[in-house]
């Protein structure tokens, strides 16, 4: 989202500024021991750049993009595209949500549209262990607003004093002789339903406000409970001890040289070994993505100060408006495994050398000198067995080459053992040559990956066709 203006025309002349207000999950902080840091963010414009990807962090400043930078959930729903991610963990870590705009710039939709026609849903996924997601489905939050035109940049946190999350984001409506963004909130349980939009932020006049996140801060530091950053053509700092009760107005980062016509989308960090805050801002005014800003209190503005050069890294792809989540042990470890940087082979008939494996539409086939990402798999540990594999597709992360009724698609992980057996394979010597490697069924062991009609087919393998038809060559 961009930096908030002070005219919605404004940001038709800027439209190729971005949109973005974010959510952090504060229950359930991670100990001082634990190891890492986990940032869902987007990347930039096109179908794939407004997609989801995960980077991690040991220190909270040096960042190494997951998944060889590839993205890791792709929305299937709505606009088909994704932006302003908030990652969002249950107080008793059982539960895990991810919140995004249903926005994809460019992907049928313009920047003009999308503010005064846009999608009035937000875009969730959900979780029980940070790595297999659920299937997204579409939350309508601003459909219940009279005459409103859109939701962007989505948050959520957790409110102990009502046992629920307060969901809050931008929508962009007429009210009081302004038509403007403005911040709402309701109240949610499981991000499926939600209580009746109320206006949470409005600012003065014609003035918007699109970006704002909040973060708890622990007793002994500050004056205040909450704070929370903005972008409303500064970035805003306010501070209250009650999520939904009256804010004061802290300051804000001016003093060191940073407006809302320069950053945007502001992220907290807590440090997990130290009392130090990051604020992340998006730099969209120079295209650079994330930089971070430290401060030993949040309430305080004068406490902020610029990184030096050279003391924190954000990895390989560009950083856009998302969220951090202070890793425990356990969630460490199992993103580290789930997103590790396998690289992307495609897989070569051995009797048709100019074809290979590819999905369309999610039915599998070989076709033809297929170099796109259609064709692209990345060889994962199987998801059933050991000393097995399973073939993730790169540009649908989350879909695997699975057989069903020995026909095979691009299927979604469900998370069942059914799932796991139908789409892990052993990978032995090539029944037609054994330089090349042939795919035994893991719950079929009598059956292997073969192409029939240039259609992939699981089946016992009984003639020299077949065997030549069963045999593959992984290639980058």
């Amino acid at each position: 989202m961009p930096a908030v203006l002070s005219r919605l025309a404004a940001i038709l002349v800027a439209a190729c500024l971005l949109f973005t207000a974010q959510v952090v999950a504060t229950p359930q902080r991670a100990a001082a021991a634990d190891p890492g840091y986990l940032m869902t963010h987007f990347i930039g414009e096109g179908a794939t750049g407004q997609q989801m990807y995960f980077s991690y962090s040991a220190d909270g400043l040096n960042w190494t993009d997951l998944n060889g930078g590839g993205m890791t959930l792709r929305s299937t729903v709505g606009t088909r595209g994704v932006r302003d991610p908030a990652l969002v963990r249950s107080p008793d870590g059982s539960k895990y949500w991810i919140i995004a705009t249903d926005l994809c710039i460019d992907c049928g939709q313009t920047w003009s549209q999308s503010i005064n026609d846009g999608s009035r849903n937000l875009v969730v996924w959900e979780s029980t262990d940070l790595v297999t997601w659920s299937q997204p489905w579409l939350l309508n939050v601003a459909g219940q607003i009279p005459d409103g035109r859109n939701a962007w940049a989505p948050e959520a946190i957790w409110d102990p004093a009502s046992n629920d999350y307060v969901l809050y984001w931008a929508t962009n409506k007429p009210l009081n002789g302004a038509t403007k963004h403005r911040i709402y909130y309701a109240r949610t349980t499981d991000f499926r339903s939600i209580t009746t939009p109320q206006l949470y932020i409005d600012r003065p006049g014609t003035q918007e406000i699109i970006d704002t996140q909040i973060v708890e801060v622990p007793s002994g530091v500050g004056n205040y409970r909450y704070v929370r950053a903005s972008g409303d053509g500064q970035i805003t700092l306010e501070g209250s001890n009650s999520i939904l009760g009256t804010w004061t107005n802290l300051g804000d980062l001016s003093g060191i040289g940073l407006t809302g016509s320069q950053v945007e989308g502001p992220m907290w960090m807590k440090f997990r070994d130290r009392n130090e805050w990051t604020l992340y801002l998006d730099q969209y005014a120079a295209g650079k993505g994330y930089m971070p800003v430290t401060t030993t209190n949040p309430s305080a503005s004068g406490t902020y100060k610029l990184p030096t050069s050279g003391t924190y890294s954000l990895g390989g792809t560009k950083k856009r408006h998302g969220s951090i989540l202070n890793l425990t042990a356990a969630e460490d470890a199992r993103i580290q495994a789930r997103w590790a940087n396998t690289p992307a082979q495609r897989l070569q008939s051995f009797n048709f050398q100019d074809r290979y494996v590819r999905h369309a539409n999610f039915d599998v086939r070989i076709d033809q000198n297929v170099t796109n990402d259609d064709a692209k798999f990345r060889p994962r540990p199987g998801l059933a067995g050991s000393g097995t594999v399973s073939f993730e597709s790169v540009n649908f992360p989350g879909y695997y080459l699975r057989h069903s009724n020995y026909d095979f698609q691009l299927a979604y992980n469900d998370g069942t053992a059914q799932f796991a057996a139908d789409a892990t394979f052993r990978q032995v010597a090539g029944l037609a040559d054994s330089s090349w490697s042939s795919f035994q069924s893991y719950n079929h062991p009598d059956r292997y990956i073969r192409h029939y009609a240039y259609q992939l087919k699981l089946e016992p393998i009984t003639t020299a066709t077949g065997r030549s038809d069963a045999t593959f060559r992984l290639t980058s």
